[in-house]
């Protein structure tokens, strides 16, 4: 071979290993970037070239897939009453990804998920047709489906739990949105989304988890919880230390209570009976901003929440003294999720223990192998068993004979407390109407229940939680109760 031939065929030679090289560095070193860059069309073409694996409620899918015949994206999702089950399962998007337990478990609704390689390794010998796994949830239909009727087309959420093992029975949140309009890539799908995201209404808001409102007086439990359990008082049917009117701390300014209820040196019972600001305004203050701090994060306060899908933290703040004793009434900046306050009536209802909030109940295979079952974890325990039963006692004279008679139920024992809390710079809004509660049965609680209200088309005197938001709290009970 001359020279000419030979120095070409050097160089061919290089050409060759060059590319060998780059192949396989593409190929084994940048192949994880590649798949994960959102520009590799072929990722997103393979996700949507099967069907989607369910969320599953009640044994039966409140999710599906169809095909497309205008996208190289053969599938896209649909979902079965789409604006009840949003706040649960969040969306998925050809075009926009998706959020809450799509996007969570989109590994294993996929099909891709770790969890999942033996399926898939096993599917190449047999030739099956690659599906996603489900993710079964612990809701409740029945429940889910009164707490959405309830809220109706007012704004507002409710969140229901199993107080005995912290498993979601219910989270709904109005105005909702059918994620199906725009699970495609079309312009039209572009156009929908759009839409919800400049309404003012804000219905891809997820209230249950994602907004934060001042509690009121539901979290005077919460307030009385600090009092027992710092031994402040320890007979819930004494008198207290409350004299009427009481004047805010470092201040000339008075607390009021609403109407002409006896609140003068009121029982911790009857003092949440009547929902007396100055006698727990005073308590809040009588234990000072540290230890009201301490009893609201026992409850989960101050901390964010998985559920899988994060809950925003609720606040109990640092604060000066007056700021501390209006904190106390669940006023100032005091500000929970209603997912918050449904774990402190579960707490409560659970003689003192609190359960971490949860879901997923398990995920199965795409040939309904489980291969994932959620077990219960105690979160945290806010108050001790006998502090709790005083509390329940407190709450079931609410329902029995207080603010919460709306909320009873025919045979059933119920606990709850009401609450209007104030809204806007010097209450100039329209204020929330809230209701916690729980129902009692032989065997302990199987539900407890927070709802909030945002009624901006009700008449501002007839605002209240045991008008607008007890009467919820009751169907969900009830729901639940029904199917037990």
């Amino acid at each position: 071979m001359n020279k000419p031939l030979r120095r070409i065929a050097l160089f061919c030679g290089i050409l060759v290993l060059a590319l060998l090289v780059r192949t396989n560095y593409i190929q084994y070193v940048r192949a994880d970037e590649l798949n994960a860059n959102e520009h590799n069309r072929r990722v997103q073409i393979e996700r949507y070239a099967h069907e989607r694996g369910n969320i599953i409620v009640d044994g039966e899918p409140v999710t599906g897939s169809v095909e497309t015949t205008d996208s190289d994206f053969q599938y896209k999702r649909v979902w079965k009453n789409g604006p009840m089950w949003a706040p649960v399962t969040g969306y998925s998007s050809q075009a926009f990804d998706s959020s809450q337990l799509e996007s969570i478990e989109d590994g294993i609704l996929t099909g891709n998920s770790d969890q999942l390689f033996f399926d898939r390794t096993l599917s190449m010998f047999t030739g099956e047709k690659k599906t996603g796994g489900n993710v079964v949830t612990t809701l409740d239909g029945a429940a889910q489906k009164a707490a959405f009727k309830g809220l109706g087309a007012k704004k507002g959420a409710v969140a229901a739990l199993d107080p005995q093992t912290g498993a979601i029975l219910a989270l709904a949140s109005t105005p909702s949105y059918d994620p199906s309009v725009f699970a495609g890539n079309s312009m039209k799908d572009s156009d929908a989304r759009q839409k919800l995201l400049q309404d003012k209404d804000k219905p891809m808001l997820n209230r249950a988890l994602r907004e934060t409102y001042p509690p009121g007086s539901t979290f005077k439990v919460v307030t009385a919880a600090a009092a027992l359990e710092n031994g402040l008082y320890t007979d819930i049917d004494e008198e207290t230390d409350s004299p009427l009117p009481w004047r805010l701390p470092l201040s000339t300014n008075l607390l009021q209570n609403e109407g002409n209820i006896p609140c003068e040196n009121a029982s911790l019972r009857e003092a949440l009976r009547w929902s007396c600001n100055t006698v727990f305004g005073k308590m809040s203050n009588d234990l000072g901003n540290a230890k009201m701090i301490e009893q609201a994060d026992k409850f989960g306060f101050n901390q964010e929440v998985f559920t899988p899908v994060r809950a925003d933290a609720s606040v109990y703040p640092k604060d000066n003294q007056p700021q501390n004793a209006m904190a106390g009434i669940g006023q100032a900046s005091n500000r929970a999720t209603p997912l918050q306050m449904a774990m402190v009536a579960s707490a409560i209802a659970n003689d003192g223990k609190l359960m971490q909030p949860y879901m997923v109940a398990q995920r199965q295979a795409p040939n309904l192998d489980v291969i994932y079952t959620h077990e219960k974890e105690q979160l945290s325990r806010p108050l001790s068993a006998e502090n709790a039963q005083k509390v329940q006692q407190m709450m079931e004279t609410v329902v029995a004979d207080g603010t919460g008679t709306n909320a009873q139920i025919d045979g059933v024992t119920v606990g709850g407390k009401t609450g209007t809390a104030q809204h806007g710079l010097n209450n100039s809004e329209k204020p929330y109407a809230w209701f916690i509660s729980y129902a009692k049965t032989d065997s302990g609680s199987p539900v407890a229940v927070a709802v909030v209200v945002e009624d901006g088309n009700a008449n501002r005197d007839d605002i209240s939680g045991g008008g607008l938001a007890a009467p919820i709290a009751k169907s969900v009970m009830k729901a639940v109760l029904d199917g037990k």
